[in-house]
């Protein structure tokens, strides 16, 4: 019997077939979706290789479900910003990022969502307007991502000092807070991106 706290392996082969080692069948890509939502683990490895490509299977995962039935989690302006950071020195820093404020998201959409329905005599997202603007925009979801900025912030201060000099610095100063000040306003970019994500994950949900 296979032990239930490892993640399940999912075999790729050449012809592009994914095979469940777990339930011994094969499997799509919708159902390896229906695991991920049911929060079922796995691992997808290339059966010739036994190299480790979940990330890109994942990836695929998404391709797929964006569109589907009108679902589009990933606006066309969030994806240019994150491309623009592949390759760029903060691009270290937004996996990190990401995934806390997705793992925030997760760990508080319950708790917002009864919050809504307090506030809104159970409506819940009924009353949400288009991809979830209007008077159910959830403010307190949108302090979470001002937080979650002022951490990441405050992290890449770190990594960045002359970017984040006093204003005693003089003409030294100006000149090296030149990027680092384009680095923030494209921050501010993917923090409203990631704000309009968390609100049509909240409608979806």
């Amino acid at each position: 019997m296979a032990d239930s706290n490892q993640p399940i392996i999912i075999k790729k082969y050449a012809n592009r077939r994914l095979y469940n080692t777990g339930s011994s069948t094969y499997v799509t890509l919708e159902d390896l979706a229906v695991m991920v939502k049911a929060g079922e683990e796995f691992v997808v490895q290339d059966a010739k290789s036994g190299e480790d490509i979940t990330r890109s299977v994942l990836a695929q995962i998404i391709f797929d479900q964006e569109g589907k039935d009108g679902q589009n989690l990933l606006p066309i302006a969030f994806l240019r910003q994150l491309i623009r950071f592949y390759g760029d020195s903060m691009g270290v820093m937004i996996p990190s990022y990401l995934e806390h404020s997705m793992n925030t998201l997760a760990n508080e959409q319950e708790k917002l969502r009864e919050q809504m329905t307090k506030a809104f005599g159970g409506l819940g997202n009924m009353g949400m307007g288009p991809m979830g603007v209007g008077p159910m925009s959830m403010p307190g979801m949108e302090e979470q991502v001002r937080r979650n900025m002022e951490m990441f912030q405050k992290a890449m201060g770190m990594f960045m000092p002359f970017g984040h000099a006093s204003a005693g610095g003089g003409k030294e100063e100006t000149a090296s807070s030149t990027k680092p000040a384009t680095s923030e306003e494209e921050l501010k970019d993917l923090k409203n991106q990631l704000g309009e994500l968390q609100k049509k994950l909240d409608k979806l949900g």
